[in-house]
């Protein structure tokens, strides 16, 4: 007999890939399992090709219109791992048992307004983990998923000579500002390597893409908002090392075990968010012991204190050498 799970996690592109491990698990380990996975339309590419996932329900515009479709599945548990306002109404709408996710935002709140850190140590990927422990589903050690089709991969041959025998993969994408490594930081660290450079990010981050390349020495190529986001995962996952602002890309490196540099603004990796079992040589770059830091759970658009220092005092000196070692 058939145990029918629906897991939701509407957005955003890291999380959703940080809930991979709960897929699986749940997949091979509890017998009989028929897993679902609900999510937003635009997201489809990131759960579609997971053989972990028996099918797929899509939020395009009207959540109710959802519900409707996913009320003839008959679900026996719902794993909610966004534990928002529209996943609380599918829960009770749907009237079965159901698992959500701690999202810590007490603490959170703590921590950004008092800089008080009660936040425990443990990953979100071990909370998430953690929803699923009445089903006796164990974290397996094998880290986040991430699958592409072999049509929707960058087609290598398409690269220009120079970086088809190895590259950096420069992530400078970010929801917002203040977890962007600064355009003037992107270019000095790609001024000061001897290697070919990509740089990954959507349209947002096209214009400044241009910008790296228009001041680097001839070793950067801009993708920033040109190609898809498989290709770019596929660029991730073949790069020898891949740096990185948080972002969905970061944890996309981080699903394909490669060694990351990882840049930390307003954010900090002590909500839980840091690259998940990636190479065992990956760091993160902060700047510590600043008392208006964090300053946000998630970002801003500007730095509320106009100094930005949380970025504009990372070591490039120090990137260059992490590069430089790992390459």
């Amino acid at each position: 007999m058939k145990v029918k799970f629906l897991v939701i996690r509407f957005s955003s592109i890291g999380d959703i890939v940080l809930t991979s491990p709960v897929v699986r698990g749940l997949k091979q380990q509890v017998e009989n399992a028929e897993v679902h996975y609900v999510t937003k339309d635009k997201h489809a590419c990131l759960v579609g090709t997971n053989p972990y996932i028996d099918k797929v329900h899509l939020l395009e515009t009207n959540i109710n219109h959802l519900i409707h479709d996913l009320e003839k599945e008959n679900f026996d548990y719902i794993i909610d791992l966004h534990q928002n306002f529209r996943s609380n109404k599918i829960r009770r709408r749907l009237r079965v048992q159901s698992f959500s996710v701690d999202k810590l935002n007490w603490y959170k709140m703590l921590m950004v307004r008092f800089k008080i850190n009660k936040l425990p140590k443990q990953h979100i990927v071990d909370r998430y983990l953690q929803t699923v422990s009445t089903f006796d589903v164990k974290n397996d050690g094998k880290g986040l998923d991430y699958f592409i089709n072999d049509g929707d991969e960058f087609k290598h041959e398409d690269l220009p000579a120079p970086f088809q025998n190895g590259y950096v993969a420069f992530v400078i994408a970010g929801t917002y500002f203040t977890k962007k490594l600064p355009v003037n930081k992107v270019s000095e660290i790609c001024q000061n390597i001897p290697y070919p450079v990509i740089l990954l990010g959507g349209k947002t981050e096209f214009d400044e893409g241009e910008k790296v390349l228009s001041q680097s020495k001839g070793n950067v190529l801009n993708y920033a908002g040109k190609i898809t986001l498989n290709q770019s995962a596929s660029l991730v996952r073949d790069a020898r090392v891949v740096l990185s602002n948080d972002t969905g890309l970061m944890h996309i490196a981080a699903a394909f075990k490669k060694k990351i540099l990882s840049f930390w603004g307003n954010t900090i990796p002590d909500f839980g968010m840091y690259p998940y079992m990636s190479s065992p040589v990956s760091e993160r770059l902060e700047t510590e012991g600043l008392k208006c830091r964090p300053c946000s759970k998630l970002g801003h658009h500007k730095c509320p204190k106009k100094h930005f220092k949380c970025m504009e005092e990372i070591s490039v000196a120090k990137a260059v050498q992490w590069i430089e070692n790992n390459y």
